[in-house]
């Protein structure tokens, strides 16, 4: 059980697919100036990292190392069809904001990173938390980013007005230096988060060893 819940909680803060790994970028700067979007796209590529890497890491004996690349991608496109569905039927007005970044999950560096370097060598049992935990990761920095470039701005917050009629928008915020000018925030926030944890982490490992 320790080790699913360290295998869960890396991709929260150690190994961040956004603030540590750096991977999948564009589509998440790209879709961060609102709050909806961001949560939108967190949770949609949670659910494709999920599902891909259970379906990959049951069947992995069967793939042929040769095709497994084509294979890898042809799942992942399947589980992005799905989502991509149900987003146009049941939120036709989110899956009209985020457009086409919803498809390219199908080339996202981190689905595709996660499934070759863990999903295909791993039991299902440490997937699924893996999968949560990158998910869960790539949400909240998401979600965090989309607030302050939507309160900032837009002056708005899932839509609604919350700061002032009087207050000027920001309009660098929703643009695209501002997208990573937040983002270098979260980076820096991340890593202050870790320079905290480390200290702790060693003197438990110490007091494990006495």
């Amino acid at each position: 059980m320790k080790r699913l819940i360290q295998i869960f909680t890396n991709g929260i803060i150690q190994e961040n697919p956004l603030l540590t790994l750096m991977i999948g970028l564009c589509s998440s700067l790209a879709v961060t100036t609102a709050v909806a979007n961001g949560i939108g796209m967190g949770l949609s590529m949670t659910f494709v990292l999920l599902m891909s890497e259970m379906v990959i890491s049951l069947f992995k004996k069967l793939i042929p190392e040769s095709v497994r690349i084509p294979v890898f991608i042809i799942v992942i496109a399947a589980f992005t069809t799905v989502i991509d569905y149900v987003l146009k039927a049941y939120f036709p007005d989110l899956s009209k904001a985020m457009g086409v970044f919803i498809p390219l999950i199908v080339v996202n560096c981190i689905i595709m990173g996660r499934v070759e370097s863990f999903a295909s060598k791993q039991a299902v049992s440490d997937v699924i938390p893996d999968a949560l935990g990158m998910g869960l990761g790539y949400t909240w920095v998401l979600t965090g980013i989309s607030i302050i470039r939507e309160i900032l701005g837009s002056g708005t917050l899932l839509g609604f007005q919350v700061l002032p009629e009087s207050f000027q928008p920001i309009l660098f915020f929703v643009m695209p230096p501002g997208g990573f000018f937040v983002f270098a925030f979260f980076i820096s926030l991340n890593f202050l988060i870790k320079s905290r944890l480390k200290p702790q982490e060693t003197e438990k490992i110490k007091e494990e060893q006495a």
